[in-house]
């Protein structure tokens, strides 16, 4: 397992800086982000990091972003220090509750999730993650089978499961978060997940009723024709991990693949598009 480089950014304007530098961070292989009282936390395999690309990206917002950045390693057995440090509880809709293990249950939520990540994106506090779990909880999964693609922690196949979807994929292509993933399920007592690692390539050969992808536009663009190959007639597909302004160039690309647009929402211009296989 890799260390990873914690990026601690300060952006101003904050909340339109971050959202924009976030997008920009996954392109660079950044692959979970953590809010900050200035700015935001971004995380990065060791060896994946490239300063000069970083500088590089900032240097294209000059003018336009005030910013400014520290680096420090983080060995894998102090993450949960980090996390702790950094981690609050989140309600969604006051129907799902996403915890660590340390914080206590809270009554009256139907969904009690316990999460902890390693260096895994997906713990809830995301916009993207919260607009998926929104949206999950609007479908009928009962009983039907689902694909959790780019699982990060697990999060929303572990809601799925709550739900009573069945049975579940998870996959991702890094090895934290496949670990994260089947540790999470376990925490949650959750038995019907598979988790695998990989990309949109093994799914050849399986259907499922519902896909959730929260990923970046890049890889989405590529892997809807793939996602709309496995989706079983009716199936559900839902997408996030990418800006209100990349919802043409998707929406496009799936309709352009046979699917139907259905339903888009939007959270601090990050965006989720449902569609449906008829």
């Amino acid at each position: 397992m890799s260390n990873y480089i914690e990026l601690a950014v300060i952006v101003e304007p904050k909340e339109q800086g971050s959202d924009i530098l976030i997008a920009q961070l996954s392109e660079l292989d950044f692959e979970s982000f953590v809010e900050s009282d200035n700015g935001f936390l971004a995380y990065i395999q060791e060896e994946q990091f490239n300063e000069e690309s970083l500088k590089g990206l900032f240097a294209e917002f000059e003018g336009v972003l005030k910013i400014s950045f520290s680096q420090k390693t983080i060995a894998q057995q102090n993450w949960n220090k980090e996390w702790e440090s950094n981690f609050t509880p989140i309600d969604i809709d006051g129907i799902c509750y996403i915890r660590a293990p340390f914080h206590e249950a809270k009554s009256g939520y139907t969904y009690d999730v316990i999460i902890e990540p390693k260096m895994s994106f997906g713990t809830g506090h995301h916009n993207t993650t919260q607009l998926m779990i929104q949206k999950l909880m609007s479908l009928d999964v009962n009983n039907k089978s689902l694909l959790d693609m780019g699982c990060g922690t697990g999060v929303l196949a572990i809601v799925a499961s709550m739900m009573g979807a069945n049975p579940i994929m998870a996959i991702d292509i890094d090895d934290w978060s496949v670990e994260n993933s089947v540790e999470n399920t376990a925490k949650n007592n959750i038995n019907n997940v598979s988790v695998h690692k990989g990309n949109a390539q093994i799914l050849e050969g399986n259907l499922f009723n519902t896909i959730l992808a929260n990923i970046n536009k890049n890889v989405l663009l590529n892997d809807i024709p793939v996602y709309v190959n496995s989706l079983e007639k009716n199936g559900n597909l839902v997408l996030s991990g990418f800006f209100e302004t990349d919802i043409p160039e998707l929406t496009a690309k799936a309709e352009n693949c046979g699917l139907k647009f259905e339903e888009k929402a939007v959270s601090n211009q990050w965006s989720m598009l449902y569609f449906t296989k008829k």
